[in-house]
Order: C-alpha cells, then sequence, then structure tokens
C-alpha cells in the first residue's frame, strides 16, 4: 500500500474526509431539524462515548491489516473471513453516500461560478427572500444541476487518478488549513448580525423537551457521518498511515478539529437564521448553508469575493469528501479484482453519472417521486447514515473487541510497543463492552 508522506497528511487527509461537507453543510441543516441545542449536546456525547473509540478501533483495524475495507478482515483473522460482510456493508454505505455526496458538491460548484459571475447577488439585496428563491429555482432545474454535479464526478476522476500523494494528500495538506481560518472569519461577522443571541441561544441553550428518539438517533448518525465512520474511509486511509503515526492521538485531533468545525459553522449559520428569519423556511435542511452563507457575505464589503473564496474553499472541501468515500470503492475494486487504479476509478466513478444524475432529478423535477415519503436523496442519506452506519459500528466493535486478537489491538495503539498508550484500556473497554450494546438500543429506540 502507498504511504501518506507526513504527519500532517495523515490529519488533513483524514480530518478533509468529513469537514469539507459533513459538517460544513451537514451538520446545521441536522441541528435545526433536531431542536437545537438539544441536538447538539447529544452530538457531542457521541463523538467523545463512541467516536474516537470507534475510530481509534479502525485505525487499528486498517494500518494493521494493510489492505482495502473488505480483505483487512482476512487478513488480520484468516479464520474468519466471514467478517468481511462488515467491510462490505461499509463499501456499499459509503458508495450510497457519495451517489448523493455528488449533488451537493454540484451545488457548491454552481455558488462558486454564480459568486464569481457577481449573479448571485444581482437581486435586491433588501429582499430577504431572494437567496432562498434563487436555492429553490436551481435545485429545480433539470441540467444544470445534473452538469454541475458531473463535472464533479469528472474533477473527482482526475484527483483519484494521480494517486494518494500526489493527489489526495497535496491538495489536502493546501486547502483545509485555509478553510478553518476562513469559519474564523465569517463567525465575527455573523455574530455582528441582529439576530445573534438568539441564534446562539437556539444553538448552545438545549432543551430537554424536545427529546425523542429521532434527534438521539440524528445526532448519533452525524457523530458517525461527520466522522467518517463506519464508511471503510478511516481503515482505508489508515492502511496509509505509516507505521511511526501514533492512532489514539490521530483520533483524538481529529475529532477535536472535527467538532471545532461544527461549532464553529452553528455560530455562523444560525444567528443569520434568526436574523433573516430563515427558521422556518421551505429550503431549510440540505440547501439550508446555500440559503444563509449568502446573506452573510451580502452584509460584507466586497461580498463577492468573499463569496467566492469561500464557495472554493467549500468545493474543494467537497472534493476531500467525495475524494476519501470514492477511494474506498476503488481501493477495495483495485485489490479485490487485481485491476490498474485507473481501471478501478473508472469503475467506481462511471456508474456515479447515473446515481448522483437520479439523485439530483429527485429533489427537483422528480421530487414527487418518494419512498416512505422522502426523495430519492433524502431516503439514501436516512438509510444510509442513521441505519448502515451505526449498524457497521456495531459489527466493526464486536469484531475489534471480540474477534480481532488483543495482542492486535494492543501493538497498533502501541506502535509495537515503542509506545506507552494511556488510553488502551478505555478504548478497548469502550470497544467490547459499552459501544455495541448502547449503538443497538439507539437504532431500536427509532423503532419502539
Amino acid at each position: 500500500m502507498p504511504k501518506f508522506s507526513s504527519k500532517i497528511g495523515v490529519i488533513a487527509t483524514t480530518v478533509g474526509s468529513a469537514v469539507g461537507l459533513g459538517n460544513v453543510w451537514r451538520f446545521p441543516a441536522e441541528v435545526q431539524a433536531n431542536g437545537g441545542a438539544l441536538f447538539l449536546f447529544i452530538y457531542i456525547i457521541c463523538i467523545f462515548l463512541f467516536g474516537i473509540p470507534v475510530m481509534t478501533a479502525e485505525f487499528a483495524l486498517g494500518r494493521g491489516g494493510d489492505s482495502d475495507a473488505v480483505s483487512v478482515y482476512g487478513k488480520v483473522t484468516p479464520r474468519h473471513k466471514h467478517w468481511a460482510l462488515t467491510g462490505a456493508l461499509a463499501v456499499l454505505a459509503s458508495y450510497l453516500i457519495l451517489s448523493f455526496y455528488m449533488v451537493v458538491s454540484g451545488w457548491t460548484l454552481e455558488y462558486l461560478l454564480q459568486s464569481l459571475s457577481g449573479n448571485l447577488y444581482a437581486a435586491d439585496a433588501a429582499d430577504k427572500t431572494a437567496f432562498t428563491a434563487s436555492m429553490g429555482r436551481y435545485i429545480a432545474g433539470t441540467w444544470r444541476p445534473i452538469v454541475m454535479t458531473v463535472v464533479m464526478i469528472l474533477a473527482n476522476l482526475v484527483v483519484l487518478l494521480r494517486g494518494v500523494r500526489g493527489g489526495i494528500e497535496r491538495i489536502s495538506n493546501i486547502l483545509m488549513p485555509l478553510l478553518f481560518v476562513l469559519l474564523a472569519v465569517f463567525c465575527g461577522v455573523s455574530l455582528s448580525l441582529p439576530g445573534a443571541r438568539q441564534g446562539l441561544e437556539f444553538f448552545l441553550r438545549p432543551d430537554l423537551s424536545a427529546l425523542s428518539p429521532s434527534t438521539v438517533i440524528n445526532a448519533l448518525g452525524q457523530a458517525f457521518f461527520s466522522l467518517s465512520l463506519a464508511m471503510g474511509i478511516l481503515v482505508t486511509y489508515s492502511s496509509y498511515y505509516p507505521a511511526t503515526t501514533r492512532l489514539t492521538r490521530t483520533a483524538t485531533t481529529v475529532a477535536l478539529l472535527d467538532l471545532m468545525v461544527a461549532l464553529l459553522m452553528g455560530v455562523i449559520i444560525f444567528p443569520a437564521v434568526m436574523t433573516f428569519g430563515l427558521a422556518d423556511s421551505d429550503l431549510a435542511g440540505s440547501s439550508l448553508v446555500f440559503v444563509t452563507l449568502p446573506e452573510i457575505f451580502a452584509r460584507m464589503s466586497g461580498s463577492q469575493w468573499w463569496s467566492a473564496l469561500f464557495f472554493l474553499l467549500l468545493t474543494v472541501g467537497a472534493f476531500t469528501s467525495t475524494i476519501s468515500l470514492a477511494e474506498v470503492s476503488v481501493s477495495f475494486v483495485k485489490t479485490r479484482w487485481g485491476v490498474s487504479r485507473r481501471a478501478a476509478c473508472l469503475w467506481v466513478c462511471l456508474p456515479l453519472l447515473v446515481l448522483s444524475s437520479v439523485c439530483s432529478l429527485s429533489v427537483g423535477p422528480w421530487s414527487g417521486f418518494t419512498i416512505a415519503g422522502l426523495t430519492i436523496f433524502d431516503f439514501l442519506d436516512t438509510i444510509a447514515t442513521n441505519i448502515m452506519l451505526p449498524l457497521g459500528g456495531i459489527l466493526l466493535c464486536l469484531y475489534m473487541g471480540w474477534v480481532a486478537p488483543e495482542r492486535f489491538f494492543r501493538a497498533q495503539l502501541t506502535n509495537d510497543g515503542a509506545i506507552h498508550s494511556r488510553a488502551l484500556t478505555a478504548i478497548r473497554f469502550i470497544v467490547k463492552w459499552v459501544a455495541p450494546p448502547l449503538i443497538f438500543l439507539i437504532l431500536v429506540w427509532q423503532f419502539v
């Protein structure tokens, strides 16, 4: 397996797999849809109770097995190859997520182009519905959203073809730090808005009366989603980690940075939501960021260029997310069928031209066609995020806690005895005894 060349590369690529869209796009929508601060509180608990231990377990499996997300189980425990089904579930979940992620990536590209041209701010700045109407017209379209989606798929293909170091690591190292800087700047602007206090209360003051099974399962699903757990990404990426990488420290750093971005996005979005009266908008949800952020930029001097710079970085963030998801399948196809990387990239990306186009149409012209009351886009999001990822997390914990040799787990967390891992006992206890039953109970709770 190829290896990342630096510690910064390890952190930037792993954080980039989630931060690009998992928290910048999806997190604010989930907070708004699930009662605000209570969702945030449960989400933080899930990050520390499940996120860091499960992430560390995935890192150990990936680096120790040194293979793709499916074959790694047979390499670690040759007598228990049937556990490869856990890896297959992760690959399937990641591919389903990738199919609608490409659509959102196309939205980011559209907003980048509209910002550069100035068309995004051509409407009357005093009209508070202008950006809502603009997003509504765009996603309801037929060809332009599909064209933007196809462009992003082809752009992903180009980066994937360049490989691990020349493509994935290089683009993450340069642009992920810039995204953090810009988020901090936009926080300052958002906090100066008239509705800042009301927005922060919604985001930071929990209302326990809003507690429901859906709030808990959605928070758990977002924790898995935002940290890229049970998608095969972390197993695949950690197979590229050098032997000297400290897995526990890396997992903690990635989780904290990921949480920081979530908090920053909440501080950016919700003062704007309250200021511009978007709390009850029909476009709240998947398109929330594309409505509220332009409202903030319109308040800034040089709004066109701030907007262009942010959506450029969000587009690149979308790259880091979609490339990570696609790399799971590329690695699997390359290993399973013994084809070249070029062929594997084509096998993975070409079917997306159809799948992602269907997802795009499902929130536009085909929005009347639903499955269980959800569009195809939302159905795949719900099934993959709220069911497949937690289920995959349970299976992964059962494997690492009960099937994989304890000495294997210990060797990976201590780098074969070269370092002392104080968290080893706690992580193993959570993975073996705590995470599987609690995640299972939360999953069952939503159906009771």
